[in-house]
């Protein structure tokens, strides 16, 4: 285990980027725990208030992601200072995507539906940067071979392919298969190939006298959420505690 990690995380420079990851991750499940903890009313746990005014974690957040990605860009991909400013950036991280929902709407939205934005932004953003560093580039550019890279109008056109799948994937309102995409073309591709989801820029522009194509369309994003939304909400509920009843108060009540 010791040498498939050096091998294959701190020889290529990958140390830093696993460093945060974690440290996004164990942060973002820690601030979970603490906001629920303080809207149960148990633990030594409180809001954080100064003259009256509530001080959410974003806060906080910010100033240490901007700490974090100033110094991991000046300390490069090696050394103590990389993995130390690494860490910094992923709780900044933790942090600020964990109330992602209030900054979105600008209102505190999170234990709202709203707030169910920032736990899927999250496991997003984790699985994202789980898949760069198992290997996987922006737009497929690991597919590209040394002579590819050598000549350059056959790796543009590699990305410019690449891209153009998932454009199209992002106007069918196909979003998280076109983020995903960005680095498994495969899956842009079959998001740009399947119908558009109803309502998408697509959708609109395209499908307006395609009744045939329209039909399809609501059928399948029927069936796709029918049989998807529910499980994603209920991972959401396990990992965010949108559910959970507060004894004497609300069913939405804040922090």
């Amino acid at each position: 285990m010791g040498h498939w990690f050096f091998r294959n995380i701190v020889e290529p420079g990958k140390l830093p980027l696993f460093l945060a990851l974690a440290s996004f991750v164990l942060t973002f499940l820690v601030t979970r725990t603490v906001t629920r903890l303080i809207r149960a009313g148990k633990g030594p746990f409180r809001n954080v208030s100064s003259g009256g005014l509530h001080i959410h974690h974003v806060v906080p957040g910010v100033v240490l992601t901007v700490l974090g990605g100033f110094g991991a860009v000046a300390s490069g991909r090696h050394g103590v200072g990389a993995g130390v400013f690494a860490v910094v950036f992923g709780v900044g991280a933790g942090l600020v995507l964990d109330e992602f929902a209030l900054i979105l709407h600008l209102d505190d939205v999170y234990w709202s539906e709203a707030g169910r934005q920032s736990v899927e932004v999250v496991v997003l953003t984790a699985a994202l940067v789980l898949l760069v560093l198992a290997g996987f580039s922006p737009l497929g550019v690991n597919d590209v071979t040394t002579e590819e890279r050598q000549d350059r109008v056959s790796f543009i056109l590699t990305l410019a392919v690449n891209f153009l799948f998932v454009l199209v994937t992002l106007v069918k309102g196909k979003f998280r298969m076109a983020v995903i995409g960005t680095l498994i073309p495969f899956v842009a591709v079959v998001g740009a190939v399947r119908l558009a989801r109803p309502g998408s820029w697509w959708s609109r522009r395209l499908y307006p006298r395609r009744h045939r194509a329209r039909a399809r369309a609501r059928i399948r994003a029927y069936r796709h959420d029918r049989r998807w939304v529910k499980v994603r909400r209920r991972v959401q509920d396990l990992i965010g505690g949108f559910q959970e009843r507060v004894p004497g108060r609300g069913s939405t009540p804040s922090r």
